[in-house]
């Protein structure tokens, strides 16, 4: 009988299946990159996709080594009073942050994006849909201002992470967490709740 030319389901498919990924991931973005496309380019069927990675989501997390997944960690910072989500919000970058686990990954891919450019485009994927698009879309904003205010988030979290997490620099590197969110919390509540400057 004629081999279909798929690919079994042997140890080899899972990075198969990843490399079909990132470049689908590199070349579409999350959003246009499908599980059909990315099984073709691994030459197995999209079920062998789902049973080694269940959704897309839970495979782009795995194709970009994410230190966290933003499903589980998201809704406890997305419930509650409105005016505390920017504390949420901070507080709970800084405990990922700080944890020597997940903290070592999220510098390492912090890193790898500085370095590499299909990192970076990695890492904009990664924010933006994973992270950004479900903070943002739990607010009432302006559609035209909310990639603008999600930017501003970024910018802020992101260079806190820099100078605390990676170059190290004091006194913020050994601040308690407690000082960072009350240092850091105001200037987030500005980008996601206070009017925008009128350009």
């Amino acid at each position: 009988m004629a081999r279909t030319g798929r690919r079994p389901g042997n140890q080899d498919t899972r990075e198969a299946i990843l490399r079909s990924a990132r470049d689908a991931f590199a070349d579409r973005g999350f959003d246009n990159a499908s599980i059909r496309q990315i099984a073709t380019g691994a030459g197995v069927d999209p079920a062998l996709v789902h049973h080694y990675f269940g959704t897309k989501e839970q495979l782009f997390l795995a194709t970009v080594e994410a230190p966290f997944d933003p499903v589980s960690l998201l809704p406890q910072v997305l419930d509650g009073d409105l005016e505390e989500l920017p504390n949420r919000l901070v507080s709970t970058f800084v405990r990922i942050w700080d944890d020597p686990v997940t903290g070592a990954a999220a510098v390492a891919l912090l890193r790898s994006g500085l370095q590499h450019d299909w990192s970076a485009r990695m890492l904009r994927e990664f924010l933006t849909t994973q992270i950004l698009r479900r903070v943002l879309g739990q607010l009432d904003l302006d559609p035209a201002e909310a990639p603008m205010r999600g930017s501003l988030v970024a910018a802020q979290m992101i260079g806190m992470a820099m100078i605390r997490y990676v170059l190290k620099l004091e006194p913020l590197a050994g601040a308690a967490p407690e000082v960072v969110v009350a240092s850091l919390a105001p200037t987030i509540r500005r980008y996601l709740l206070d009017p925008l400057p009128v350009p």
